[in-house]
């Protein structure tokens, strides 16, 4: 798809009722005719490298933490060849050797939490490979996915599906630029979302130091891959928290075949857990990102 093709239209609607139903949500048009895997695949990963850094669980935004952690592993092997020289003087070794140690501390420091959004990207690659009309997945941060802190529903409604087959998961100009306005609209619905449940009281103590954050996806009953996913036929999450949501659909899609599987936006039934499809269930994957002590939770502390 060209990315001129990609064009976005941004809708705010704002349901009618109480609990969750008062919660707002951002509907993204695009004039394609499917979203195919990788642009799917993308835009999760973002929104996922998004939530982590706006809920203070890296230090900084993902692509600038996975710059880092690189940088800090080519640096450390570097010292380490230099060390392995004898003309230097002892002076010389011990100034090496004493930042060959702060590198390592910064390493591990970053290494479990892109160790494990590095499988859970993979296993986001092998899921949409398999299923490529995927079309619910929430990310829940808090302690366990059923005592959240936050909670942020995405729905795809698709149009013409695409094969995963031979999926090239490589960023394409058509993927990144859907990615960068999607995350400009997203920027913005957070933005109001988080004034809106501040200014009914919730949500004023923004961090609560790391947490841990797990991906769902909704899918048919028969997928099978253990090694990255487990099934959770009764998922539920408490009904006190106010879900963030996001839902992307293709202008050309047949809403009448695809509203089944997807969110019925109604006051009774507005979220992701209350589509009434009987052939999808959601499965929950094994890599859960644990987050780190931010730059800011540190100097308050």
């Amino acid at each position: 798809m060209a990315e001129e093709q990609q064009g976005l239209e941004l809708g705010v609607a704002e349901m009618e009722g109480e609990g969750r139903s008062e919660m707002e949500f951002t509907e993204i048009e695009t004039r394609a005719e499917c979203f195919d895997s990788s642009v799917i695949f993308h835009v999760v990963a973002d929104i996922l490298g998004f939530v982590l850094h706006m809920q203070q669980q890296i230090p900084s935004i993902l692509q600038d933490v996975s710059l880092e952690f690189d940088t800090l592993q080519t640096e450390y092997k570097e010292l380490e060849m230099v060390l392995a020289q004898n003309e230097f003087k002892a002076s010389f070794r011990r100034k090496h050797a004493g930042r060959m140690r702060e590198v390592k501390q910064g390493i591990r420091k970053l290494e479990k939490v892109m160790t494990t959004i590095s499988s859970l990207r993979t296993a986001l690659q092998l899921m949409i490979s398999e299923i490529p009309d995927i079309n619910g997945v929430i990310l829940v941060l808090g302690a366990s996915p059923i005592r959240p802190q936050h909670v942020y529903e995405v729905c795809f409604l698709h149009g013409k599906v695409v094969s995963g087959d031979d999926v090239d998961f490589t960023k394409s100009r058509a993927a990144e630029g859907l990615s960068r306005k999607v995350l400009k609209a997203y920027h913005s619905y957070l933005e109001q979302a988080i004034r809106t449940l501040i200014s009914k009281g919730a949500g004023s103590d923004s961090y609560a130091g790391p947490t841990k954050l797990f991906l769902l996806v909704k899918a048919p009953p028969s997928f099978n891959l253990p090694v990255h996913f487990l099934p959770k036929h009764d998922f539920r999450y408490s009904k006190k928290i106010v879900p963030l949501r996001l839902r992307f659909k293709c202008r050309t899609q047949d809403l009448e075949t695809d509203t089944q599987h997807c969110v019925a936006q109604t006051a009774e039934s507005v979220s992701l857990l209350d589509s009434t499809s009987n052939d999808l269930i959601w499965f929950q994957c094994r890599h859960v990102i644990k987050g780190i002590a931010s730059m800011t939770s540190s100097t308050e502390e």
